[in-house]
């Protein structure tokens, strides 16, 4: 089997460059839009025009998330990255070799396939490797690399922007836009090969009836390497009842998605998915050049970079206490924060705007001029957007959808909520700028109002998922109490593998769970004793923790 990195936040850094890749793809062209090499190579590309070249990346987004269930669920989580990681390298050489708007469409769909698949595997496999006590945390990583991926491909796009003459010499060659294409291949090609010395997810292999090497890799993960640690055996038997349970009832994996309990959760992470580009961070991400430069600013590529940072330094702390402070509260204060700025921004832009009086200005049609006090209003109020993402729903948004499914739909349910943050991210990148142009600061007050509407639905069906286990989700989402009301703190984990401890349970290889002499053994899923005892997947035998070798 080779060298094998074990360490879960190693796993889980090494995955999260999958998040980098769309980071890079999002600052490759909010970096280019200011300079005189983009803009005359590709013919002052401006509304429909440009939002038609943005939402390439993310039409191919969709169907790279759509196909990454398959891919994932026949070839494994690691091989599903692994192929994302080939793909955008393809896409990047055809970026950097672009000839015209058309070639350029096709890299940018190209390069928007692997980050689709990445997006939706990538928390995935970081949630099925991780412990529950830190599995916000290192999902988390996704979107932190997400930030890192914009920041270091923006501060790339603006070295390479002063080649030529600068951003502003009508003949600044294409070198400028050419050269971070191009260096965004290699954080892939880093991905690509660290995969290689990753471990499968255990639940993959379970799934697929390797249960030898799924024991092991849970052991090596977190129990020192030792299979006989009560962590260990208490989280084994939780995936082998989890699986056993779904093979019994023999419903198919589509099927599944489509029962009522079940599609409730669908629609819940698609939801989060959706909100999380309608709250209008993609936008700052995308179009933050023409929001300074209708705010007045003078050095719009400088001002800009400063947002990125932040968006890096703060989704640090979210990373910290995510697992600690839950993921419900995250995203109502988001949801209230990102609301409020917005509405105060659009009507500082509303009191002390006017029409851009430079009518050739086709990115720009409205700009506040001779208001110093209101044009860093608007930068601050976009700064503290930012702030209040990055520290809210940035890393929640990743967390929350990858955990709330049962194993045997996971990879499909993520893929269609992952799905919809592209369909959304595609609708806002090609109509931002024409709706930019026309209705110009009112637009901020509608993505205000997605904002208010997101807090009301997640206080009304979002419960908090903190601290269990990825086999407890059917416990939270199914117990009938509504999600305002918290559920019980603790996990069924802990106390299997506390009874675990005091029976001296081991698992052998080939002759499953195993008690000491005389010891009738730990409970059953709720600490209940084996035998004839239901739990809330139905009877709990011995069988449970029987291996399928």
């Amino acid at each position: 089997m080779g060298f094998t990195i074990y360490n879960v936040y190693a796993i889980c850094a090494f995955a999260a460059i999958g998040g980098g890749l769309f980071g890079f793809d999002i600052s490759s062209m909010s970096g280019v839009l200011g300079t005189a090499a983009y803009k005359n190579y590709f013919g002052q590309p401006a509304g429909y025009r440009q939002g038609g070249i943005t939402a390439s990346m993310p039409a191919g987004s969709l169907v790279g998330a759509l196909s990454s269930s398959f891919i994932a669920d026949r070839f494994s989580r690691k091989t599903a990255i692994q192929i994302a990681a080939v793909v955008w390298i393809i896409g990047c050489i055809l970026q950097a070799a672009s000839n015209g708007v058309a070639l350029l469409c096709v890299g940018r769909v190209i390069a928007g396939i692997c980050v689709g698949i990445a997006s939706s595997i990538v928390p995935v496999y970081q949630a099925e490797i991780a412990p529950k006590e830190i599995r916000g945390r290192v999902v988390s990583l996704q979107q932190w690399a997400i930030t890192w991926g914009i920041l270091i491909g923006y501060f790339i796009q603006y070295g390479a922007s002063f080649v030529g003459g600068g951003p502003k010499n009508p003949h600044q060659g294409t070198a400028a836009f050419r050269i971070p294409w191009g260096i965004q291949a290699v954080p892939a090609l880093i991905l690509l090969i660290s995969m290689f010395f990753l471990p499968r997810s255990p639940r993959w292999l379970a799934s697929k009836d390797r249960w030898e090497e799924a024991l092991q890799t849970l052991a090596h993960l977190h129990g020192n390497g030792n299979v006989n640690e009560p962590k260990v055996l208490a989280e084994y038997q939780e995936i082998e009842e989890a699986i056993r349970f779904q093979r019994e009832h023999a419903v198919s994996s589509f099927k599944a998605l489509a029962e009522p309990r079940m599609a409730k959760r669908v629609l819940l992470g698609m939801s989060i998915q959706m909100w999380s580009q309608l709250c209008g961070m993609n936008i700052m991400m995308y179009y933050i050049v023409y929001i300074m430069q209708g705010a007045g600013i003078g050095n719009e590529l400088l001002t800009s970079s400063i947002q990125y940072i932040i968006n890096v330094a703060l989704t640090l702390p979210a990373i910290l206490w995510l697992d600690r402070f839950g993921r419900r509260p995250s995203m109502l204060i988001g949801s209230f924060l990102m609301m409020t700025l917005l509405f105060i921004s659009g009507a500082l832009q509303a009191s002390y705007g006017h029409p851009n009086p430079d009518k050739s200005d086709k990115s720009i049609s409205w700009v506040i001029h001779g208001h110093p006090a209101a044009s860093k209003g608007v930068v601050a109020c976009s700064y503290l957007f930012v702030a209040a993402f990055a520290t809210t729903w940035g890393p929640t948004s990743w967390t929350y959808p990858s955990e709330i499914f049962p194993a045997k739909i996971r990879a499909k349910a993520v893929s269609l909520a992952t799905a919809s943050n592209w369909i959304w991210n595609c609708i806002l990148a090609f109509a931002v700028p024409p709706l930019l142009y026309s209705i110009n600061w009112k637009m901020y007050m509608i993505f205000a109002t997605f904002n208010g509407l997101a807090l009301i639905h997640m206080f009304l069906a979002a419960p908090e998922t903190k601290g269990k286990t990825l086999e407890e989700m059917d416990e939270v989402f199914d117990s009938g109490v509504p999600a305002w009301r918290g559920v019980p703190k603790g996990s069924r984990l802990d106390q299997l593998q506390l009874e675990i401890e005091k029976g001296g349970g081991r698992v052998d290889a080939g002759a499953g769970f195993q008690m000491a002499p005389g010891n009738p053994g730990p409970g059953g899923i709720m600490g209940q004793p084996y035998g004839s005892t239901t739990s809330a997947h139905g009877p709990v035998t011995e069988q449970t923790v029987q291996p399928k070798y």
